[in-house]
């Protein structure tokens, strides 16, 4: 499995370095954008050092009639004074040849030599991003006119992104959030705040949380999102995980957070004898009998519920109730919850998911004058050995002698005192 730290953000040309940092073929790349119908572009690829760190680098150079003047770190954050006519000129000038529609970007993607899950990943990401700028400016997504994303540059990160994914087999990716900045940018519509809305739709869309930082600037660029919401998979990562391998990506803007994307192929740890999950459940019922609750509680155990239990509770104007309370293993939630609203009159109940540390345990027998009852022993973190007897083998053997419990609960603990 594989997960992506966005601590930095993301922009489409750091998805590419890091997933060449990690181990995509270079060579495979730089051949199908050479079948690319676009031009007035080079690829470079090197390694830069962010904050000390060594991180690859990709960079889509545009020659000058395509230049999209991300550099000028004051244009790009709408604090440089243009004069309006300038401006327009400006504009004009650098989106001449970058308005796109999706089905015009879909046409240069189908003319790139490519495999089928390469095409169909870069046609997810470019789907995404006009699913989100349709919605931002009101109009049908095959409408859409590209702006910075129709651009020569970020069809290039997309594709080389798509490709990078396709030749490392990753199909989903676990992205826990997206740390975004504050501020304005400015882009082909004007002044933006950040994020701007094509990211705000995407996350929102797909469900993904933004953590803000204290930080101006743009920090998740509209690609970016897009390759991120596409791949993602899970935003929770495993409890206790290995790391394979990691790649490195560096972003071109100089914040004074380092720009650096990390993806890391991670595979899952199981957790030791001695820490486990659990779900508590809980629900307030102030109208069942308690015959009705000793019902509740035998089919609830029937149903694997480790731990049930009642606890008398004074609710809503002041009238007597009980508060159900059930432990229970992950598989057996949604069992236990629909017995609980099938078995009682509450319509909700509430739960956490609760780690728990728990002793290394085991059972056995042991052999005694009422014949052999069942025992549960712990290994104490000293190391040492405590043994219970079972109640319900006890409870039988008692009736089979017809003898009171007591005697064979001690009769037991006296077996197990002498081993």
């Amino acid at each position: 499995m594989y997960y992506l730290e966005c601590e930095s953000g993301i922009a489409g040309d750091m998805m590419v370095a890091a997933l060449l940092d990690l181990g995509a073929d270079e060579k495979k790349l730089l051949d199908v954008l050479k079948t690319l119908p676009l031009e007035g572009y080079e690829i470079r690829i090197s390694r830069v050092k962010k904050a000390g760190i060594d991180a690859c680098d990709f960079a889509v150079v545009l020659d000058d009639a395509h230049q999209n003047h991300d550099h000028d770190m004051e244009y790009l954050h709408g604090t440089h004074e243009h004069h309006h006519h300038d401006e327009h000129e400006h504009h004009h000038e650098h989106h001449h040849h970058e308005h796109r529609h999706l089905s015009d970007v879909y046409a240069v993607i189908d003319q790139a030599d490519m495999s089928s899950n390469a095409r169909r990943i870069a046609k997810d990401i470019f789907r995404t991003v006009a699913e989100a700028e349709a919605k931002a400016h009101d109009t049908d997504m095959d409408e859409v006119h590209f702006h910075e994303v129709g651009g020569v540059d970020s069809i290039v990160d997309i594709v080389s992104a798509a490709v990078c994914l396709d030749d490392l087999g990753i199909d989903s990716i676990i992205v826990p959030y997206l740390a975004e900045g504050h501020g304005t940018v400015r882009c082909a519509h004007g002044i933006l705040p950040i994020p701007v809305p094509a990211v705000q739709n995407i996350v929102a869309a797909h469900g993904i949380p933004l953590k803000k930082i204290d930080c101006h600037g743009e920090f998740v660029t509209p690609t970016g999102a897009a390759i991120a919401a596409t791949m993602r998979s899970d935003s929770k990562l495993p409890g206790t995980y290995r790391i394979l391998r990691s790649g490195y990506g560096a972003g071109k803007r100089e914040y004074e957070r380092a720009s650096i994307l990390r993806i890391y192929e991670i595979e899952a740890v199981s957790e030791s004898a001695s820490s486990d999950t659990i779900w508590k459940l809980e629900s307030d019922i102030d109208d069942c009998t308690g015959e009705r609750l000793g019902y509740l509680m035998d089919r609830l155990y029937e149903a694997g519920a480790r731990e049930v239990h009642y606890a008398s509770i004074q609710m809503k104007k002041n009238r007597p109730g009980i508060e159900l309370t059930v432990i229970c293993k992950d598989a057996e939630r949604v069992t236990l919850e629909n017995i609980i609203f099938t078995e009682t009159t509450t319509i909700g109940i509430r739960r956490a998911g609760m780690e728990r540390t728990i002793l290394p345990r085991s059972e056995g027998t042991v052999e005694t004058c009422y014949g052999s009852i069942e025992v549960k022993c712990v290994t104490m973190p000293d190391g040492r050995t405590r043994c219970y007897p079972e109640h319900d083998s006890v409870v039988k053997a008692a009736a089979r002698a017809q003898v009171p419990v007591s005697d064979v609960w001690d009769e037991v603990l006296s077996r197990i005192s002498q081993k």
